[in-house]
């Protein structure tokens, strides 16, 4: 029985984010019987605090949140208790890797990283987060056994940067689907007041590095029916374009939705779905969108056409979306299949326990 200790992350239950539902699937009922998953939570981010969970047993950090500048500290405290008493230990993320120096010297398992997408280049961070990320990311690339990335552009970043090899496992996509009746799906349409195949659908976090404001002014200018749900009241740039835009007849902003079944229902009804994310790698909410067989309009950056392996249809500006929103021949099903052949969940599944093997 091999004993693997997952750090890094918020928790499970998963309650957001790619990396949750990475693990939540890790240790799904797809996982192998001879793999035993610890994995590390933020106390503080659950009211509940369960000792097991589909078969992972949960460990709590104390005081500390999984997220922004207190993720170090918390990841440091996780890999402190992963000293002793596992075979591999898998880091998601980079925020505490700059502690795998001292790590090292202290455990003698396997060590795999999965860096994610570049943090520090995301738009977000200023000056000094951007150069304590990259840091962390150079030290989790020099100590880690394993670096995995999770689009071929990650890949090759890791490769040209450190001279290094990486191990490419994108996410699943596959949770999503489920078994929603259409009578129920009418009546969510209904209770929505949307039509199906009539509307576009956005869902992404509200930042500025997810083009939000791209999406509005194209669809401010050719009045087309959008539903864009995200986390309008979370930053002065969404609550701007909520300001901005919120009495336009022809654009529904939601704020963010957990109902899974509403969530299914509004991806597989709408005419097609817009991807705005310009920065990452394979961004979790794309291959989810795969798997609706719906258009996908994606921003042109060179990770989103990885993911789709150039089968979506791509813009830059506002203008260049409202044109494509106009297209009458749109079409998902080769998205659909790509899907299919590269982001179910078995599948990444069994990629990640051939390294712990």
């Amino acid at each position: 029985m091999k004993k693997i200790a997952i750090v890094g992350t918020q928790g499970v239950p998963a309650q957001y984010g790619g990396f949750e539902s990475l693990v939540e699937n890790l240790i799904s009922e797809y996982k192998s019987q001879d793999v035993a998953y610890t994995v590390f939570c933020s106390a503080r981010d659950y009211t509940v605090r369960r000792s097991t969970y589909k078969g992972a047993r949960l460990k709590y950090i104390p005081f500390l949140h999984a997220n922004g500048v207190e993720s170090i500290l918390y990841d440091i405290l996780s890999l402190l208790c992963c000293i002793r008493n596992f075979d591999t230990v898998l880091v998601l993320g980079v925020s505490g890797c700059v502690f795998l120096p001292i790590f090292r010297l202290l455990y003698h398992g396997r060590l795999i990283v999965n860096i994610d997408g570049l943090e520090h280049k995301r738009a977000k961070w200023g000056g000094f987060a951007r150069w304590f990320l990259r840091l962390s990311e150079a030290v989790a690339v020099r100590y880690a056994d394993v670096v995995i990335s999770d689009n071929q552009c990650i890949q090759d970043y890791v490769t040209e940067t450190y001279h290094q090899p990486s191990v490419l496992i994108a996410y699943g996509g596959d949770h999503v689907l489920r078994n929603v009746s259409e009578e129920k799906q009418l009546q969510i349409l209904r209770d929505y007041q949307l039509e199906n195949r009539q509307y576009a659908l956005s869902i992404c976090r509200i930042e500025p590095e997810n083009n939000c404001h791209v999406t509005l002014e194209a669809f401010a200018e050719n009045g087309q029916p959008l539903l864009f749900i995200g986390n309008w009241s979370s930053s002065k740039y969404g609550r701007n374009l909520k300001e901005r835009y919120k009495d336009r007849r022809n654009i529904i902003l939601m704020d963010s939705i957990y109902d899974l079944d509403i969530l299914y229902t509004l991806r597989k009804n709408c005419r097609v779905y817009i991807h705005g994310h310009s920065a990452g790698g394979t961004n979790p909410s794309l291959v989810e969108a795969m798997f609706f067989g719906r258009p996908i309009l994606a921003y042109d950056v060179a990770y989103n056409r990885e993911s789709t392996h150039g089968a979506a249809r791509y813009y830059k500006t506002s203008g260049e979306l409202e044109a494509l929103c106009r297209e009458e021949d749109l079409d998902g099903d080769q998205v659909l299949q790509i899907a299919y052949d590269h982001y179910l969940w078995q599948k990444i599944i069994r990629q990640y326990e051939a390294l712990f093997a």
